[in-house]
């Protein structure tokens, strides 16, 4: 009997703190999860080149891996960060054209692959404020900006891979991913005996060496100087070990509000971060394990700046994209590629304002909500939030039906329905078969269209589910494995 009633006392208390930590999760995310929509800058010398190397276009892959799939040597690359001057940077214009096109997060590439750090460092020489003549803190200016239009921060790392500050990763690829370089058959055997390196410099230290010299202290930099930062984005995990995972987890002890992806460390059960990165998809419903998420997605065909050759997502799309991520309860993470000299290309602001425009009309259907316990219709995507007793039930209507009748298969009753974007009422019933709506000849909106319903009760709610060791398998444009 007293066993017993031990075994109970241990499972009440397992229980109890188990929910402590969900509540406690919950909090961490609310905001994150409210916000829905954010906004990925990919930026650094790179965006110099535009993708173009000694006359040729990088064959495969964003150019913001030009140096490694090209090969440049680190010299050389350094030569071209020092003309690194990008005079039209408008910290304030760009926190402004995310805030109109509706995002409440944004996200910069802190340090990519390529070593340089946007920032002003003492880890590093090879920073923006004594590298180049530009000669300024990127960065600080940023959060500023940030500060002053109420947008949250995050940061991008690259952690453990870095093509300039020695002892980081250099993650192998082929030479014919970059440019016909007459040497490639040379090239790739080097890189295949000095694992992945293509130049003596990048071997002349150890890993542990980077990470107490250069990484650490840079990410302490990050998480001190630069006001509260909600967010930090790691990338490339491949060669991470608990032991270097821990010592960047501890660093952030003292900083529990901030949000972390899954990218720090592959197949780790104790670092599994607190929302996962599909990248460049949207999964499926079968896909998705009821885990925080969010889909980072280029606006164009590449995460850094390129010169020629783009191909652009229609304001179709983004439109879409985001309707689709949400419904399944994902965040969008959408990507914009400044040039060297800081300017945004044209075409950037077009996009965003058609999509702004949309989410002017239509963001109640997408801030803070959630899906809905529901098969997925055939006609478009939905979600719903929660309002007191009161259910939202928002149907984004892609397909729009020609014998003007929608059938939305939730068996609940509504108690009214009404087009979003100018509150007309509709006529609907309550049937057996779900809900039959009436609807105008053509629809309101020439992207997606939103009805809201609304119910008189709670409905049940799709239960998010503690993160987890898997992560979505993330693949690059040769369809290999990303590292």
């Amino acid at each position: 009997m007293k066993k017993t009633l031990l075994l109970l006392l241990m499972l009440t208390l397992s229980l109890q703190g188990s929910f402590a930590q969900t509540e406690e999760q919950d909090r961490k995310m609310k905001w994150w999860r409210e916000a829905r929509f954010g906004m990925f800058i990919h930026w650094g010398p790179y965006s110099i080149l535009g993708g173009v190397y000694n006359g040729y276009l990088q064959r495969v892959g964003g150019t913001e891996w030009i140096m490694n799939r090209c090969k440049i040597p680190v010299k050389e690359y350094q030569e071209i960060t020092k003309t690194f001057n990008p005079v039209k940077y408008d910290a304030e214009a760009w926190v402004k054209m995310a805030k109109d096109a509706g995002m409440k997060y944004l996200i910069i590439t802190a340090k990519h692959h390529d070593g340089f750090a946007m920032f002003k460092t003492e880890a590093s020489k090879y920073n923006i404020v004594d590298f180049t003549p530009y000669g300024k803190d990127v960065l600080d200016a940023l959060a500023k900006a940030c500060r002053k239009y109420d947008m949250k921060l995050g940061f991008y790392y690259s952690q453990i891979q870095d093509w300039n500050n020695p002892g980081g990763t250099t993650g192998r690829r082929p030479m014919s991913q970059g440019w016909p370089n007459p040497k490639a058959d040379e090239i790739d055997a080097y890189t295949l005996a000095h694992h992945g390196s293509w130049d003596p410099l990048q071997q002349t230290a150890t890993r542990e060496e980077y990470f107490d010299n250069v990484a650490i202290p840079q990410i302490k930099e990050l998480l001190t100087n630069y006001g509260d930062i909600a967010v930090f984005f790691w990338d490339t995990p491949s060669e991470m070990t608990e032991k270097y995972a821990k010592k960047i987890s501890d660093l952030f002890k003292d900083y529990p509000h901030i949000i972390t992806n899954d990218r720090l460390i592959r197949g780790s059960e104790k670092y599994t971060g607190d929302y996962k990165t599909p990248e460049q998809i949207i999964p499926t419903v079968k896909q998705l394990d009821g885990t925080d998420w969010e889909t980072n997605m280029t606006l164009n065909d590449s995460w850094g700046y390129k010169k020629r050759g783009c191909v652009w997502k229609t304001s179709r799309t983004l439109i879409l994209n985001l309707v689709d991520i949400v419904s399944k309860g994902g965040n969008y993470l959408l990507n914009i590629a400044p040039d060297g000299e800081g300017a945004i290309p044209e075409i950037n602001y077009r996009r965003l304002k058609d999509v702004g425009n949309w989410m002017k009309k239509y963001g109640e259907s997408i801030y803070g909500t959630e899906r809905v316990k529901t098969s997925e219709p055939k006609w478009g995507r939905c979600t719903q939030k929660f309002d007191g007793d009161k259910t939202y039930v928002y149907l984004h209507v892609i397909d729009w039906p020609e014998d003007r009748q929608l059938l939305f298969r939730l068996y609940e009753k509504a108690s009214s329905a009404t087009l979003l974007h100018n509150g007309q009422a509709l006529k609907f019933k309550n049937t057996h078969d779900g809900i039959y709506i009436d609807l105008p000849k053509e629809a309101p909106d020439p992207y997606v269209s939103v009805i809201k319903l609304e119910f008189d009760k709670k409905l049940p709610k799709v239960k998010i589910k503690p993160m987890n060791a898997k992560s979505y398998e993330i693949v690059d444009e040769n369809n290999k494995k990303k590292e």
